[in-house]
């Protein structure tokens, strides 16, 4: 049977899945590190234009690995979670702060085997491969969540009153084909810009939205009664729980960016340093994850939700069942498309001096939370301050985020090897933090020659 696990019945069990994962050892992917001249692939993912100019000749990931994953109803204490050895009861221990408009969101973005080679000084190619997984649960009542999930208090009566109630679940890979291009190297300016064409191919995916879902429980009957409508539907065959690539359908994807520099050494004629990087300011605008993927057996049920259930019945039966078991539905089969996260992304990075360097990121959803089948990106304002060499760089990125958490991380990057966190710090320091991510990546770094005699 395909798994319910947004639609409330085992989301806290998808959550401490992907909370202690992100502790141990991926919403933004790879946050701090994208700012680095030398995080090669990793900078395309953000802003295709950033394949062409780069200090390396050529750049081949191995393996990296990012995960992303929060609510603004739940509150967690790192330590907490380490003192006991990993037995945390998520239900049972963590802050609580229920709403009437609560979201939950989870990312896992995996980059596999991938390469960026420069074409000459103005043209750069890059290929990549990609799985990733999005979860995303938007303005559903705080209160109903944790009674169908933990049981129905006897002694406590509640109402709610969900609009937009929104819900996606998608799972899809990528190959990518990035070019990047310089358009212009005049005196102090220099601009340049990419595009990355995506062939996706989806393992599938579960939706849900309500225009307006009401109701209220009543203690002394112990039932629920409900009013207005829910759509609910998936891919076939899809099952959270045991994703497959074995039956994938397609689709078409793509990004687009452009990077200005500021680079007023070129026309003084010195020299950063033994670096390729001479820019003083650079601003970068990109969108990405322009596309969808069209599901050609996808099953959709309208379900007309005017009706009274036994609370009861959630004790036993997930919530699929419960729908199917007492209220009446529509059921239609046929193709049904889930977009991707669109999103666009604004950036600008300072030299600050020698090996110091400042990066502003923002990241806004180009899709809004109640859009049906469709997936959307946590808004993020991103400061962060890093040192910057060819084989080592360390930066502790600091970000607001929607629903106002704030995120303060860690990363480096020593030659081959990266890892970092924008949140780990946070995750130490706060008794109620509420987002957490964690990356890692492996990749053979080649890097470019200057030719000081004939730069300038």
């Amino acid at each position: 049977m395909r798994t319910t696990n947004f639609c409330l019945k085992n989301l806290g069990f998808i959550l401490i899945l992907v909370f202690p994962f992100c502790y141990t050892v991926f919403a933004q992917s790879y946050i701090g590190h994208a700012f680095d001249n030398y995080a090669g692939v990793h900078g395309i993912i953000y802003n295709p234009a950033n394949v062409v100019g780069s200090p390396l000749r050529s750049d081949i990931n191995l393996i990296s690995v990012s995960a992303f994953a929060g609510s603004d109803y739940f509150g967690i204490n790192l330590k907490d979670i380490i003192s006991s050895d990993f037995d945390f009861d998520f239900d049972e221990d963590a802050l609580r702060f229920p709403t009437n408009n609560n979201h939950f969101f989870a990312i896992a973005d995996v980059l596999g085997p991938s390469f960026m080679f420069n074409m000459g000084n103005k043209h750069s190619i890059a290929i990549t491969t990609r799985a990733r997984g999005f979860l995303n649960l938007d303005h559903i009542s705080g209160n109903l969540y944790e009674s169908i999930s933990d049981g129905f208090n006897l002694n406590n009566d509640f109402d709610f009153d969900m609009e937009d109630l929104n819900g996606t679940i998608h799972v899809f890979g990528e190959i990518g084909l990035s070019y990047g291009r310089v358009l212009m190297e005049e005196n102090t300016n220099f601009i340049k810009a990419g595009i990355s064409a995506k062939y996706l191919f989806g393992a599938g995916g579960l939706f849900a939205n309500s225009p307006r879902l009401s109701g209220s429980y009543t203690a002394f009957t112990n039932s629920l009664n409900t009013s207005g409508n829910l759509d609910y539907g998936f891919s076939q065959d899809f099952d959270s729980d045991d994703i497959s690539f074995d039956n994938v359908e397609n689709g078409l994807g793509f990004d687009l960016g452009l990077v200005y520099e500021f680079r007023p050494r070129m026309l003084s004629g010195e020299v950063l340093g033994r670096r390729h990087q001479q820019y003083k300011l650079k601003v970068g605008v990109a969108l990405t994850d322009i596309g969808s993927i069209k599901y050609t057996q996808a099953e959709n049920t309208a379900y007309n939700l005017n009706g009274t259930v036994a609370a009861s019945e959630f004790d036993s039966k997930d919530l699929e069942q419960v729908l199917e078991d007492n209220y009446t539905g529509q059921t239609t089969i046929g193709s049904h498309k889930i977009s991707l996260p669109t999103t666009l992304h604004l950036s600008a990075d300072y030299h600050l001096r020698s090996i110091f360097y400042v990066g502003i990121h923002g990241a806004l959803s180009a899709v809004k939370s109640n859009k049906p089948s469709t997936n959307h990106t946590l808004n993020t304002f991103t400061l962060a301050p890093r040192i910057e060499t060819k084989l080592f760089s360390l930066y502790t990125p600091l970000s607001l985020r929607q629903y106002g958490d704030v995120a303060w991380g860690f990363g480096l990057r020593l030659g081959p090897l990266t890892i970092g966190s924008g949140s780990i710090l946070t995750n130490i320091l706060s008794d109620n933090s509420k987002t957490s991510d964690v990356y890692f990546g492996l990749k053979i770094p080649l890097y470019k020659k200057v030719d000081y005699e004939n730069r300038f």
